[in-house]
């Protein structure tokens, strides 16, 4: 049985050689990827027809192009990794990947770039996967226009949608992921540029990184995730334009900023979140033009956050605008617009007359006791917020607005 398969491709390989296009479809020469990426020649093209090819483990070695046509399946049957890439310039397009192999040891991806650059990933259906793309320690690459779908149902058994761990300068453009662990996860990965990415319905975070620096993330969509997005221990980050919209629960957040410094947080949309933005120790961070709207706290700064700047926000029908644990402040709030803001601007300027003071005695009282929430809304609590109000005691009295917008503010 082994001579007659080495006949065949011997024979094989007498008909074609080493060819610069090599077609592949099942009633083909070359029926395999695998076998046609032995016979392709170095930056040649592999054109895989419509249809449904039983393969796993297929190691690209060589720079080559790899094209689908009418969206073939490659199906890795629950075996393990499916494609990994261990070579420069190497562009994978169009194919339709499914049933990648599960393991408690080893994180199977069906798709994988080990050790390589220049690499392009774009168009291809993911489904019924463990890890879906995986970059590590690989740098200058594209992942575009991919649609990965899990059905992951807990945490310990499921893999991230996209993860780069090591590697820099990543483009990772209008993606769709949901039904996985984290959407989008980055571990010591810098100057890369995440944009126009749909992350939903994701188990845990939908975009997730740590020691990440100098990264953009521009115009994305978080939506629905179980803990929403976290940011962890990087700097010189910016979050334009994006949106984090229903992350709802006793520990969610649209985001989770833990020890970020040096970044800017710009004309983004906060919309019914449990918290908005939960800050914990992150200082000299810029928030400017975001939007704040029917979140339960629009913004909770845990401490040891100082030096920031809250500049011409909008702050919308949320249950608390702000929230504060200690009475030290040095951070800067200033001409934002707040909906719960009934101050007057007699002479005329845009400006109200009197400072708004965003934190209210009951957002101190519930982060100490967080039972009493079900006071909310109630006379008693009216009458507390108003006297802490005229007679700081218990909220940072240098923490106010003084020049808040009476008219919400647009770019």
């Amino acid at each position: 049985m082994n001579c007659f398969v080495i006949n065949i491709s011997l024979l094989i390989f007498t008909l074609i050689g080493y060819s610069q296009t090599i077609t592949v479809c099942n009633t083909c020469p070359v029926s395999s990827l695998k076998s046609a990426i032995q016979l392709v020649e170095r930056n040649g093209t592999i054109i895989i027809e419509k249809g449904t090819y039983k393969e796993h483990n297929i190691i690209i070695h060589k720079p080559l192009n790899i094209i689908g046509k009418n969206q073939p399946v490659i199906d890795g049957e629950l075996k393990g990794e499916i494609i990994t890439i261990v070579s420069d310039s190497v562009s994978v397009d169009g194919l339709n990947i499914i049933n990648v192999g599960k393991s408690y040891t080893e994180d199977f991806a069906a798709i994988r770039v080990k050790k390589s650059n220049y690499f392009t990933i774009k168009n291809l259906v993911l489904e019924k996967m463990f890890f879906g793309i995986y970059i590590e320690k690989s740098n200058h690459g594209t992942i575009f226009h991919n649609r990965i779908i899990g059905n992951a149902t807990s945490e310990y058994n499921s893999g991230n949608g996209i993860q780069l761990w090591y590697s820099n300068h990543v483009n990772i453009e209008q993606n769709h992921i949901q039904g996985v662990r984290d959407g989008i996860y980055l571990e010591f990965t810098h100057n890369s540029f995440i944009k126009n990415n749909t992350s939903t319905k994701n188990l845990r975070y939908g975009l997730h990184f740590m020691f990440s620096n100098k990264n953009v993330y521009e115009a994305n969509l978080f939506e629905n995730n179980g803990a929403g997005v976290a940011v962890m221990f990087s700097k010189n980050i910016k979050m334009k334009y994006n949106r984090f919209k229903k992350n709802w629960g006793s520990a969610s957040y649209g985001v989770l900023l833990k020890e970020i410094n040096d970044s800017e947080i710009i004309g983004n949309f906060f919309e019914e979140n449990t918290i908005g933005i939960n800050i914990e120790g992150s200082n000299r961070m810029l928030y400017k033009n975001n939007n704040f709207i029917n979140n339960g706290w629009a913004i909770k700064v845990r401490g040891a956050c100082y030096t920031n700047t809250f500049f011409q926000n909008n702050f919308l029908y949320n249950s608390f605008d702000i929230s504060y644990n200690s009475k030290v402040n040095d951070n800067v709030f200033n001409q934002n617009y707040w909906s719960n803001y009934t101050g007057y601007d007699l002479d005329k300027d845009g400006f109200g007359d009197v400072p708004y003071r965003p934190v209210k005695l009951f957002s101190y009282i519930v982060n100490r006791t967080p039972e009493t929430i079900i006071l909310l809304r109630s006379l008693f609590i009216d009458i507390i917020d108003f006297s802490e109000k005229v007679s700081p005691v218990f909220t940072p009295d240098d923490l106010m607005d003084n020049n808040p917008l009476m008219k919400k503010h647009h770019d």
